[in-house]
């Protein structure tokens, strides 16, 4: 009898750390940052199949900072600060890159613009490139990976298996799906609107100087 109450507990304990996770992982993604901001300038300009090759990279990324984590491999970004300063301006160039090239975006769609430019920069993003942006956007994101390692292992069961470390990544995962396909496909209920012309440019000119915004915090930001 005592030995089912003992598992009882340990199992009730278990469903509260999932549920718990599951919460803070929920206020992770739908928390205002650089994967949002991506989401909303691919879907109008490239389609809903592109936005779901950005969710569908936000999620390998996600695999990728687990794994990190569960072998204690991405452990040296936090015992080197060197190791994590080259990390951080990493993801800070991406994203101002990111930003840059939605800047450029806007000026193509322009009326004084060129026609080369325009017909350089007019094609959609394919899936593989919304992917690797996805991808990319994530995994060169530090504070995903200050997630993983300061916040994931307080979720591990005792026994610290890689099964139940994967199950939360998977969590994660789910969460961040349903979530940004939401927003995809609420996007592209309204694509028509959005495209217009003018829209475009002032899409392209909003997410551009926030991407940058974010790229020269995040290079900016002291590490605690």
């Amino acid at each position: 009898m005592w030995k089912s109450l003992l598992l009882f507990s340990e199992n009730r304990m278990d469903l509260n750390n999932i549920l718990t996770f599951i919460a803070v992982a929920t206020l992770l993604v739908i928390s205002p940052g650089p994967n949002g901001f991506l989401i909303a300038k691919t879907v109008p300009l490239s389609g809903h199949r592109a936005g779901l090759a950005n969710v569908a990279g936000f999620v390998a990324a996600f695999y990728v900072h687990g794994t990190l984590s569960i072998f204690g491999i991405s452990i040296l970004l936090v015992q080197s600060a060197n190791a994590f300063f080259v990390f951080k301006m990493l993801g800070a160039a991406y994203l101002i890159w990111l930003g840059f090239k939605a800047l450029r975006n806007a000026v193509s769609q322009r009326p004084s613009a060129t026609t080369a430019l325009r017909e350089q920069l007019k094609k959609p993003a394919s899936i593989q490139s919304a992917f690797y942006e996805g991808f990319l956007t994530n995994i060169l994101n530090p504070k995903v990976s200050v997630f993983y390692l300061a916040a994931f292992p307080q979720f591990m069961t005792v026994d610290g298996s890689a099964f139940s470390a994967y199950a939360l990544v998977t969590a994660h995962s789910l969460v961040n799906v349903i979530w940004f396909s939401a927003m995809v496909f609420t996007l592209a209920k309204v694509k028509n609107a959005t495209n217009h012309p003018k829209f475009k440019i002032w899409l392209n000119s909003i997410t551009g100087i926030v991407f940058i915004g974010f790229g020269t915090k995040l290079a900016l930001e002291k590490s605690s």
